[in-house]
């Protein structure tokens, strides 16, 4: 980030997110259910997943560690709404996957963060397909920073997709994910992880009981 971009710039095309980005954020905080194991801890590292991800508005970030080092205050601001998103998505999609209602709080919450999005003007051809051209915005913004979450997320829950979003099975585990199986009965974040987990403990459980 740099002077001129914090001024505000015109951002170029940012590939039209996945419809589980927003589940991917949420995921970055792991073992929600044991001990927690967190994989964000300064806003380069929330740069850094974003870049890695795709779920960037080109142009939006350069050097963010730089950035950071030279406004500590604006980082750790910056970072703590980032971190909120994500606890806020978080909560939406945990009561959406456990069959309840999302808080009134975490739904207005998200609303106030979309509305401070850039706006998704048009669609552009790009080397890799579609994606959005966005407008003008501030980059010191973590709405900004993670737009295309916040899309992603906007329509997940608007979109024939939610009822398919589920919580790990394994209750240590609690990763949220879309089930993309073609009956729609996926329990684990995945088999070769939770699955094998619980196939293994139940195997010793009747191995003891016998």
């Amino acid at each position: 980030m740099n002077s001129k971009a914090d001024a505000g710039s015109r951002f170029g095309l940012v590939l039209a997110a996945r419809r589980d980005l927003c589940l991917d954020f949420v995921n970055t905080l792991a073992w929600r259910g044991s001990t927690p194991s967190e994989s964000l801890h300064t806003i380069a590292d929330v740069a850094a997943w974003c870049a890695s991800s795709g779920a960037i508005l080109a142009g939006a970030l350069e050097d963010p560690a730089g950035w950071a080092a030279m406004r500590p205050g604006r980082a750790v601001a910056l970072f703590r709404e980032a971190i909120e998103i994500r606890e806020s998505l978080y909560s939406v999609f945990h009561a959406i996957a456990s069959g309840g209602h999302p808080a009134e709080q975490d739904l207005s919450a998200i609303n106030g963060w979309l509305e401070r999005t850039p706006r998704r003007k048009a669609l552009r051809m790009a080397a890799a397909g579609f994606g959005w051209a966005a407008g003008s915005a501030r980059v010191t913004d973590a709405p900004t920073l993670l737009a295309p979450v916040l899309w992603s997320a906007g329509d997940l829950l608007t979109g024939n997709q939610l009822a398919r979003v589920r919580e790990c099975a394994n209750s240590k585990c609690l990763w949220i994910f879309l089930d993309e199986s073609k009956n729609g009965t996926r329990r684990w974040c995945s088999m070769s992880a939770c699955g094998n987990r619980a196939k293994a403990h139940r195997h010793y459980a009747r191995k003891k009981a016998g």
